[in-house]
């Protein structure tokens, strides 16, 4: 298969749904059933799909494929010159996994779909969102270049928009569908100001060109400092894809969109765009972006596991853990261990993508039940639904024989050894942490909805295991999240051909500079010196069998713990809860994140509106009203002036050249005996005059 046919395919591969979007759009009216034709559109991607990671991974597996066209040519712009900007589509091995991920997820929530949303009145409209949003998606997963990635980056906003809040007539399913936008704004302009600040110094949106430059010793107005800023300033954009710390509350929220949707957006798709995104820029990254973006990823972690314990809603705690394991993700990527986050991306998209689907297939049976509560006794009644369930479980709390055992193990060895060489140790404690309380709270889920006696017995009596539209990806899914599809040895410490032939690294491009002093046998270098080199993949080496066997016993610990507390009751649970109830409320209330956000940021932005209001109204518009009530009392003077002075001086003239005309008209006779007796009478009276004096 040539290159040029695996490009023409990847670019199919992108417009298929959209095409599938508009002819449902555009034609549901028209004509019947044209879901039927969406569903053989993604059927007909996924295909595609299979031949381009056959023809990359088969023929190209060292390569990088990469196919561009200009887009639009400015020719020469004041300041920065000359300007053309590139579209193009990139196919390195991450890429074509990712598609495969990508579509492989969205297929089977299509077909899950058909069973889950049959009765709803706008069911066409339904998979026409599903179509566009694949579509945003992919979009993202094949550019070559940040400005695509960006145009695509707000679609699957847009799209993702249009999904949660697709059950409008609920106000909390469209103030989710609000929030979630609103929520992903805020990392966007973020991210919008780091792409400005890269695309000012090197006039490209092209990743390899920028590394390019980087490697050559150009970066951003001579400073490494404002690289790092540019490099937090695009993974913000991530912080709120991936609903990282503190922009996660809008993830909980779009638990109100269809379940579907919940596995779609919150699995391998949505979510995962930002974790793809650190992965592309992963080489420009300095030391100190690393380690802010370590952080993030470790109190994202550890806040949403916290969280998750005590939900009581089935779609919540599924979705606080998304948030935890995309915490992990990112963390992976600040401490270098590259390979294996992007490894726990695609495991963990099968594995949660199962998980979300199984409480679908729960809710359907219980009447669209959610509180866990309310349920109980569920695997006599769906053994299907339990077992997949259980499996995926199994994977997300790090179970030897499961997928998710083989890339947690590896980022808890990348912590380690990033603790190790660094004093980091912050890092790997709330690693390990978060790896307890997963398997607890996991468990917790599991017993409460299937174990022990039904808690609501008139709606388990109504329960019945789902249709085979439903059951069939849950078989699919829970399959893929053992191991033996991603390396015959379980326990190797590399993943096996996963990560060994397929996924390496990337080489950092950042210049020698001395970010901090961290190795503990007095060498000095920097975190991306250290993360590339042989030093760091020798300490992970040495530190994967201490974090298995650390993270086997925290993870065989906390199921241990959801045991003692929920299956055999040892200890009760409510009475734990009120003997340590301020942690309680404070976790149930998730840790006040959303009331803070209220009583600052949302109260504090309605004060300020209210005073801008106050400041319209009284200020501005008193202003305006005040010049317009002044003006018209200038006018009202101006016109009594010109009524009664102006023009009572011009009619007195007037009325007195009047009246001084008929009082003259009187003696102007016209007989010479009137004028000869007047000139008699002034004579007379001249002479009077002159003789008073």
């Amino acid at each position: 298969m040539s290159e040029n046919l695996l490009i023409q395919l990847s670019v199919t591969i992108l417009f298929l749904p959209l095409l599938g979007f508009f002819a449902v759009i555009f034609l549901n009216k028209k004509i019947p059933n044209m879901y039927k034709f969406e569903l053989g559109v993604i059927s007909l991607t996924f295909i595609a799909t299979l031949l381009v990671l056959y023809g990359k991974l088969s023929g190209y597996i060292d390569e990088t494929i990469i196919g561009t066209f200009n887009w639009i040519d400015f020719g020469k712009v004041p300041v920065l010159g000359s300007v053309t900007i590139e579209l193009g589509v990139k196919l390195d091995n991450v890429a074509v996994i990712m598609l495969f991920t990508v579509n492989l997820i969205s297929m089977l929530v299509h077909y899950y779909s058909v069973a889950y949303m049959k009765d709803d009145i706008r069911y066409n409209l339904y998979f026409a969102y599903l179509g566009i949003f694949t579509f945003s998606m992919l979009g993202i997963v094949i550019t070559h270049n940040l400005l695509m990635m960006y145009i695509f980056w707000e679609l699957v906003g847009l799209s993702s928009y249009l999904l949660i809040g697709f059950w409008f007539e609920k106000d909390s399913a469209a103030d989710a569908g609000k929030k979630a936008f609103l929520v992903n704004r805020v990392g966007d302009i973020g991210m919008f100001i780091g792409i400005l600040i890269l695309y000012t110094n090197y006039h490209t949106f092209t990743f390899d060109e920028i590394f390019a430059q980087i490697q050559n010793g150009v970066i951003p107005f001579g400073s490494s400092g404002w690289l790092t800023a540019a490099g937090i300033l695009v993974f913000m954009g991530a912080v709120g894809k991936s609903a990282q710390f503190p922009l996660h509350v809008w993830l909980p929220d779009a638990m109100e969109g269809p379940t579907p949707v919940s596995a779609l957006i919150h699995a391998a798709t949505m979510v995962a765009a930002g974790v793809y995104l650190v992965a592309r820029i992963f080489a420009m990254l300095t030391a100190d972006a690393m380690v802010f973006i370590a952080v993030v990823g470790a109190i994202t972690s550890f806040v949403a596991a916290t969280i998750a314990i005590t939900q009581n809603d089935i779609k919540k705690v599924l979705a606080y853990s998304t948030v935890s394991q995309l915490g992990y993700m990112v963390m992976s990527l600040g401490v270098g261990a590259y390979a294996f986050a992007f490894f726990h991306l695609v495991t963990h998209a099968f594995f949660k993508a199962c998980l979300f689907l199984g409480s679908g297939s729960v809710i359907q049976a219980m009447h669209h039940e959610q509180d866990i509560r309310e349920m109980g006794g569920l695997r006599k009644k769906l053994p299907i639904t339990y077992v997949t369930f259980l499996i995926s479980t199994l994977a997300i709390s790090g179970i030897p024989l499961t997928s998710g055992f083989l890339s947690k193990d590896g980022i808890l060895a990348g912590t380690l050894a990033f603790g190790d060489l660094t004093g980091h140790w912050l890092i790997p404690a709330i690693g390990f942490t978060v790896a307890l309380l997963t398997a607890f709270y996991m468990f917790r889920l599991v017993i409460l909805t299937f174990h022990g006696k039904p808690r609501n017995k008139e709606k388990y009596d109504h329960a019945h295991e789902s249709p085979k539209l439903m059951t069939v990806p849950l078989i699919v899914l829970s399959t893929l999240s053992i191991f033996i599809f991603y390396t015959p040895n379980p326990l190797s410490p590399d993943a096996g051909w996963f990560l060994g032939e397929w996924i390496s690294t990337p080489q950092t491009v950042v210049p020698q500079s001395s970010a901090f002093e961290f190795m503990n046998d007095g060498t000095t270098g920097t975190s991306n010196e250290i993360i590339h080199s042989q030093i760091y993949e020798d300490a992970m080496h040495h530190a994967h069998y201490p974090a298995m066997f650390l993270s086997l016993a925290l993870a065989g610990l906390g199921i241990f713990l959801a045991f003692v507390f929920y299956q055999w009751k040892k200890i009760s649970a409510d009475k734990f809860a009120e003997s340590i109830k301020p942690i309680y409320q404070f976790s149930l209330n998730k840790w006040y994140v959303d009331e803070i956000y209220h009583y600052t940021v949302i109260s504090g932005t309605l004060a300020f509106s209210k005073i801008l209001h106050w400041f319209d109204a009284y200020i501005v518009d008193g202003i305006v009203n005040g010049s317009a009530a002044l003006t018209r009392l200038i006018s009202r003077i101006s016109g009594l002036i010109d009524t009664y002075i102006v023009d009572g001086l011009v009619n007195f003239t007037a009325l007195f050249s009047g009246f001084m005309g008929l009082s003259l008209r009187r003696l102007q006779t016209g007989k010479v005996q009137t004028y000869i007796v007047f000139v008699i009478f002034s004579v007379f009276v001249l002479l009077w005059v002159f003789n008073s004096i």
